[in-house]
């Protein structure tokens, strides 16, 4: 049996003194050029500007917290399982081979020295250590070479479209190839040692490299030769390891890097609730030139991997609209580089037209729904650059005509759509009940309706169903009748934040007027800005003269006193407490339900609307998108105002896999919605895609009426029943 000491292998076998020397000399020079990259990056960042949400509160949890997203891969997982395994072997394998040459060094340059037990013999890097220590090397070694080969596989093999685009480049083939070649070439190394050195019984651990000494004795190799060419595969596999160390700060391998800095900042609101503005109004808040975007936006462009996660997620992109996200942040980003190298002259960030970063209808082609960021796998924050980006066109006026005119609607009228105040309410004159003003009365329920609930032909029927609903279960609740205005939240996400802090300050102020226990939404626009953003603006002396004259000198709702809900999640707790008396009713259709954004992507409300479908009794047949998945009806950011030219609309496109990719098929009756927008941009879609024979659009609200008007063990009426009762 080998004797204990003797387990082991000599770090430099055939290498020599003077190449000792020389290894170490590299060594330091690499981490040198490694340790000054670092620094020029770090240092690039603080040209930004300095970011408005504190992204280092309580570092020590959000440091544990992002290793535990980053090593677990979680986010890798979702949309693409194969992508999510082929990343963890590449990192869990690269971490492990990078953990184990530390070890190396610990004892070669640290543990011996230190101790003066220099010489193998006194290394702790034998026996059973070194034993353990070779088998794990070599097995997530292996799992290593075999994610960096679906990676290979992937890119040039099933050419996935998304690892292409117009930032790939010779860099991304260097990056993957060059990771191959390590992972080979250290198994190449290690088989030729074990070929040299005569077969040691005790390496049979490293069974793959053992495997590859085998292969290169059958095919005829001695162990003479293996002897002799090994120093030249040693100090190539060396070399290509100092330079790709060398190289990480300075090409796309700093991803590894940037990528966990980005999660370790992230805001977990991010998107849900946009960057606010300083108190002083002639500050800049758009993107005139690059050094306008925070360190945490500079650190999104250096974070990104070009992986095109979020292209595929994209419904802008998938429509045909001149809108990537990835090219976006990347664009950014090699604008930025090209400054610094003196390789391009300043131009616009964002304009219309002329000469620019980023074009205009790029920008008005975002939906703001968020996909991209959920499937962003680093937590790049893409809605605030793009805000940012739509400040700058609302600065200098580059705004599209259709929502200029929103825009002067809601200076003029308080709503989007130009119409009167006064007329706000008159949705509730066709119902046989008075609905509580709560200006002058006591309310539990605070319902902010909202702009199409109030004005739109098609959803004033959804509040007079959502009202049916809280009269019958005898509720106190009221609304604001022409004291409401609209809420803010899109045209924020297209840059007028100034108005939209006017509005803010304005239902702020009514709010803490009426007092009310909770304040319940029709819409989730108005929800999500209610709820996430209302409380994060600061008014005090914001302006001298604004445009909506209020006194608010504080933070609101900070406490959570008041609590903000989606009228799904209120009615869902009426249901549970049996205030509905939905007990045994079977609605007799089968339907499909669409998440909508801002209560899904934007607040993680999934349940609490298929929980009031489910009351019903309907069935309810799932969508293969859906909750985080979701793809959005295209009305988000704007695009309700707009009219854009794309190649198919996001609308119908759902319309089709509602009827053709759900577990029912065209035995789905209903299209389920829970968000006016969604209603009207699915309304459209039906009609121009041809689907008003195939499929009903309603929402909740409507089917819970017809769950309510039918009564228990009651079958219910035909197709049109929801409508036609409730109005």
């Amino acid at each position: 049996m080998v004797a204990e000491e003797t387990v082991t292998r000599p770090t430099f076998w055939g290498i020599g003194h003077l190449g000792e020397v020389v290894f170490y000399v590299l060594a330091a020079l690499t981490i040198l050029v490694f340790c000054y990259g670092v620094y020029r990056r770090v240092d690039r960042l603080t040209d930004g500007q300095e970011d408005w949400f504190d992204r280092l509160d309580d570092l020590p949890g959000r440091i544990v917290s992002s290793a535990r997203i980053v090593l677990s891969n979680r986010k890798l997982f979702d949309r693409d399982t194969v992508g999510g395994l082929m990343h963890a072997f590449i990192l869990w394998g690269f971490l492990t081979l990078l953990i184990g040459t530390t070890i190396l060094a610990i004892d070669m340059d640290l543990y011996q020295p230190i101790t003066g037990l220099v010489g193998t013999e006194q290394s702790f890097f034998v026996g059973d250590f070194y034993l353990s220590y070779s088998l794990v090397m070599d097995a997530m070694g292996l799992l290593f070479v075999v994610g960096v080969g679906v990676a290979l596989y992937r890119r040039y093999a099933a050419r996935n479209w998304r690892l292409h685009g117009k930032h790939t480049s010779l860099e991304d083939d260097l990056f993957i190839w060059t990771l191959f070649l390590l992972g080979v070439g250290g198994y190449l190394t290690e088989g030729l040692r074990i070929l040299g050195t005569g077969f040691p019984e005790f390496e049979t651990v490293s069974f793959v490299g053992w495997f590859v000494a085998d292969v290169l004795a059958l095919a005829g190799m001695t162990q003479l030769t293996a002897e002799a060419i090994y120093p030249a595969v040693w100090w190539s596999h060396a070399l290509l390891a100092f330079a790709f160390i060398a190289a990480i700060p300075f090409g796309k391998p700093f991803h590894m890097l940037s990528s966990y800095a980005n999660v370790v900042t992230r805001d977990e609101k991010a998107g849900a609730r946009l960057p606010g503005i300083p108190a002083d109004l002639d500050a800049d808040t758009g993107a005139e030139e690059i050094s306008d975007f925070t360190w945490k936006e500079l650190l999104d462009q250096d974070a990104c991997t070009k992986c095109g996660r979020c292209s595929s997620a994209c419904p802008a992109e998938s429509s045909g609209r001149p809108l990537d996200p990835r090219d976006v942040i990347l664009d950014l980003k090699q604008y930025r580089d090209a400054l610094d190298a003196g390789e391009t002259e300043e131009v616009d960030i964002v304009a219309d037209g002329g000469e620019s970063v980023v074009d205009a209808a790029t920008m008005e082609s975002c939906m703001a729904c968020m996909a991209c960021m959920d499937a962003c796998p680093v937590d790049i924050e893409h809605l605030s650059s793009f805000t940012r980006m739509n400040r700058q066109l609302t600065d200098q006026g580059d705004v599209d005509s259709n929502v200029q005119d929103t825009f002067d609607n809601i200076m003029g009228m308080g709503n989007t759509f130009g119409d009167p105040p006064d007329a706000r309410a008159d949705w509730a004159d066709d119902l046989d009940f008075e609905v509580t003003d709560a200006r002058e009365a006591d309310v539990e329920y605070l319902w902010y309706v909202g702009d199409y609930p109030s004005y739109d032909e098609r959803n004033k029927k959804v509040a007079r169903s959502l009202a049916r609903i809280l009269e019958h279960a005898d509720v106190e609740y009221g609304i604001l009748f022409e004291d409401e205005k609209y809420d803010g939240n899109d045209i924020r996400r297209l840059g007028e934040e100034f108005l939209y802090v006017d509005l803010a300050g304005y239902h702020v102020e009514r709010f803490e007027e009426v007092d009310p226990d909770k304040i319940i939404c029709t819409d989730p626009h108005s929800y999500n800005t209610f709820k996430n953003e209302y409380p994060e603006i600061e008014y005090a002396d914001f302006a001298e003269e604004p445009l909506m004259q209020f006194e608010f000198d504080g933070e609101w709702n900070k406490d959570g006193k008041i609590e903000v809900l989606h009228w799904t999640q209120a009615i869902e707790e009426l249901v549970d407490d049996g205030r509905l008396g939905l007990q045994g009713t079977e609605l007799d259709y089968t339907v499909t339900y669409h998440d909508p954004c801002h209560l899904g992507r934007y607040n993680d409300e999934y349940e609490a609307p298929r929980s009031l479908i489910r009351a019903t009794g309907a069935t309810l047949s799932e969508m293969p998108r859906n909750r985080n998945e979701s793809f959005c009806c295209g009305g988000g950011g704007g695009g309700l105002w707009m009219d854009i030219d794309e190649e198919s609309k996001p609308s119908e496109e759902r319309m089709r896999e509602a009827l053709e990719d759900t577990d029912a098929g065209s035995a789905v009756e209903k299209f389920v919605v829970a968000c006016p927008m969604c209603m009207t941009m699915y309304e459209d879609g039906m009609k121009t895609g041809g689907y008003e024979d195939d499929i009903e659009i309603v929402d909740v609200a409507e089917l819970l009426v017809e769950a309510i008007e039918a009564g228990p063990g009651v079958d219910a009426p035909g197709a049109s029943g929801a409508t036609s009762q409730a109005d």
